[in-house]
């Protein structure tokens, strides 16, 4: 995630091209008015969601902020010993949180007592990086010459390390396959987990970081170009789509069908997962990181430090090509 380097002349042209590609202007991000918003800190970003809880990391103060969806209350604070820099994963009854800590490190949050166990000396190589819980491990890149660490959430000692193109970072895992984008690249690549081998290396946009897996596709935020690549991880083929977002930073989550991203200054677009097309977009200030969970978008505001909870059910009617919005007209 973390902050867009786009410029005032790149956003409006994208923007406009974006135009062409949904058929109607982008709407605002004000439109859509949020159910709860919480300030977290100076900065807010990377956001887990359980089946009781939110959970937000935030600057000033370093900490692993939960929300309770059911009472929208912000209800615990657990410090961190440095900046949540490099995602965050839920596996194995805890919440992982690598640092960039002065030697980078990697927190282990009990979920149900909401305090950090555990500090392992194993960490992620700089922001923008990305961790995953998949196959009973924790997968962590943990330097920049693609190291992909397996590592037991029992003890955070790496088990096994195998090796991707240097300048991969954020992995997903999907199926028995531990998926890396090559951010310093165009392409992703899938790695057995039980095996540590290779198993496929897969052209995408230019550097394609964040990622995530839905409707039997791997899907890649690519900051090169500000495109979508959807990733048959069966057959390989592969089919991009334009948001019209370049730029450092945003994220990428999918739920029921639908993909959705998040960058600055373009803080949600809206993708259907079975016609991979582009439907809604809105832009305006906020955005970098966000999920879907418990009915709703949880989006955060990176510089302002907050997280706003957007109901999806609002989204969809303020879309145009939605269901709910052609019903209304």
């Amino acid at each position: 995630m973390k902050r867009s380097s786009m410029s005032l002349f790149t956003t409006a042209f994208a923007l406009c091209f974006v135009c062409a590609r949904i058929g109607a202007a982008p709407g605002s991000i004000t439109e859509l008015t949020p159910l709860a918003t919480f300030s977290l800190g100076k900065t807010a970003d990377w956001v887990a969601i359980t089946a009781d809880a939110v959970w937000v990391a935030s600057t000033a103060p370093f900490a692993a902020n939960r929300i309770d969806p059911k009472t929208n209350m912000l209800v615990a604070r657990v410090e961190l010993p440095g900046e949540a820099c490099a995602g965050l994963a839920v596996g194995a009854g805890s919440l992982w949180v690598p640092l960039c800590t002065a030697k980078p490190s990697l927190a282990k949050i009990d979920l149900k007592n909401n305090a950090v166990t555990s500090v392992y000396p194993v960490g992620p190589p700089g922001e923008e990086g990305g961790i995953a819980y998949g196959a009973g491990s924790i997968w962590l890149i943990i330097d920049k010459l693609g190291s992909l660490a397996r590592i037991s959430p029992d003890n955070g000692a790496v088990l096994d390390t195998f090796h991707v193109p240097a300048g991969s970072y954020n992995p997903a895992f999907l199926d028995g396959t531990v998926w890396v984008t090559h951010a310093g690249g165009s392409d992703v690549t899938g790695v057995d987990a039980a095996s540590g081998k290779t198993v496929a290396t897969v052209v995408t946009g230019p550097n394609p970081r964040f990622l995530t897996v839905g409707a039997g596709a791997v899907w890649t935020l690519n900051q090169g170009d500000g495109t979508l690549t959807r990733v048959d991880p069966l057959n390989r083929g592969t089919a991009s789509i334009s948001l019209g977002t370049p730029g450092h930073g945003g994220d990428i989550a999918f739920s029921d069908g639908k993909i959705w991203t998040s960058m600055s200054k373009v803080p949600l677009s809206l993708v259907d997962a079975r016609l991979n097309r582009l439907v809604c977009q809105w832009v305006g200030p906020g955005g970098d990181a966000l999920n879907i969970g418990h009915g709703s978008i949880w989006l955060t505001d990176y510089h302002a430090g907050t997280i706003e909870r957007i109901a999806i059910k609002d989204a969809l009617a303020h879309c145009s090509d939605s269901p709910q919005a052609r019903r209304a007209q």
